[in-house]
């Protein structure tokens, strides 16, 4: 009886302390994300060098998620997500400081800040699964919800400094230092990742990662949650850059709309176990590739801020589930959940590799809120793929 409270209490322990590695991931990427229009500003960026500027966070997290298998694999996903944790804080903090000093320095801070963003999802999607099986029941679209709650504050915090002249500086070092300390502590509690965490990692382990990349399944999975990641992070990135120079919106309104987004994402994550529960993985993202459709054609095609936040909720309820689903799907066979899960997000990470260059691009040819007819094309093709998420079992 000992046995089984103390295993119930570690799983609990487990799962509160990766809602909070979700959360702290959430709150550094949107803290970040506020601040963008004031450091474009300081740099006197056009549309198309901040999308060069915002492709090096892409560069450093493809990087990082090519050698995240190895490195979970290696040292566990408690030791891994610490490290990274430590990292990102650094990172953000030489960002603020960088961007008073030139475009190389914000540049080498967020190559950095996506790597440790990169080896940390992989980690805590990781731990999610193992904490999912332990409990018996779905809550991986919950942690993920967790991330969006984290963003959703990072916003509001954020829209809150802006409004009050908190120089970007104070507010990101502020942030990324608190972020580090809270995660490194919390992640104490993970779970092990395998029976004996002490054991020698398995030898051959870079021959499995490597041949997860020939598995057709893993790559339909992937390609299907780059769709979802383009749409959400091409949402981050460009939100609140639009709202304020196509819809000639305040920076605080700017910003309160790219929270709405995040709020709306938050919704869909949190209350969509319970329809992926009743009606299945692909009927659901299905429906929601639609909802995300409508919401993008509001934001493109409108003339009035209030058809922007319309479409900014819809298009964020519609890209809710995309990426946390293909996540469990990844991790459905749990010996193959770290390098499945590398894979799949690392091809995901590559629509933020190309979606700051290529929106920015068109920013600068026909406007951003205009360039963003771009998201619209891959969700239809994420239609095409979405089959691939159906569990394991039932493909067999």
């Amino acid at each position: 009886m000992n046995v089984l409270v103390d295993t119930d209490r570690q799983n609990r322990a487990a799962a509160r302390a990766t809602y909070i590695a979700f959360i702290g991931a959430g709150v550094a990427m949107a803290s970040w994300a506020t601040r963008i229009p004031q450091v474009r500003d300081g740099l006197e960026l056009t549309p198309s060098r901040l999308g060069l500027v915002l492709l090096a966070i892409a560069v450093g997290s493809i990087v990082s998620l090519l050698l995240a298998g190895q490195l979970v694999a290696h040292f566990g996903s408690r030791r891994t997500v610490a490290a990274m944790a430590a990292l990102l804080g650094i990172s953000l903090s030489a960002v603020a400081v960088g961007y008073q000093f030139g475009v190389l320095p914000v540049m080498a801070g967020l190559l950095f800040f996506g790597f440790a963003n990169g080896a940390w999802d992989v980690g805590m999607n990781v731990q999610g699964a193992i904490v999912e099986r332990r409990l018996g029941r779905a809550i991986m679209p919950r942690f993920h919800a967790g991330f969006s709650v984290g963003t959703v504050a990072g916003a509001l915090a954020g829209a809150g400094a802006v409004a009050l002249h908190v120089p970007v500086t104070a507010h990101l070092i502020v942030t990324a230092l608190a972020i580090a300390v809270v995660v490194i502590f919390a992640v104490r509690s993970f779970v092990p990742d395998t029976a004996d965490e002490s054991a020698e990692p398995e030898s051959g382990g870079l021959q499995r990662t490597l041949s997860t990349w020939r598995e057709p399944r893993t790559l339909l999975v992937g390609l299907l949650v780059l769709a979802f990641a383009f749409a959400e992070g091409t949402g981050v990135d460009w939100i609140s850059v639009a709202v304020i120079d196509d819809y000639g919106a305040p920076a605080t309104v700017g910003t309160l709309a790219f929270a709405v987004f995040l709020a709306a994402m938050t919704t869909g994550r949190w209350f969509g176990p319970a329809l992926l529960d009743r009606y299945g993985r692909v009927p659901v993202v299905r429906v929601l590739v639609a909802v995300s459709l409508v919401g993008l054609a509001l934001f493109v095609l409108g003339t009035h801020v209030v058809v922007a936040f319309a479409g900014a909720l819809l298009w964020g309820l519609g890209a809710s589930l995309g990426f946390p689903v293909g996540m469990s799907a990844a991790a459905d066979d749990p010996a193959l959940a770290a390098p499945r899960v590398s894979v799949v997000a690392a091809i995901g990470y590559c629509a933020f590799l190309g979606g700051p260059p290529l929106v920015g691009f068109l920013g600068d040819h026909i406007t951003v809120q205009k360039g963003l007819i771009s998201v619209a094309v891959l969700l239809g093709l994420a239609l095409t793929v979405v089959g691939a998420l159906r569990p394991i079992e039932e493909t067999r």
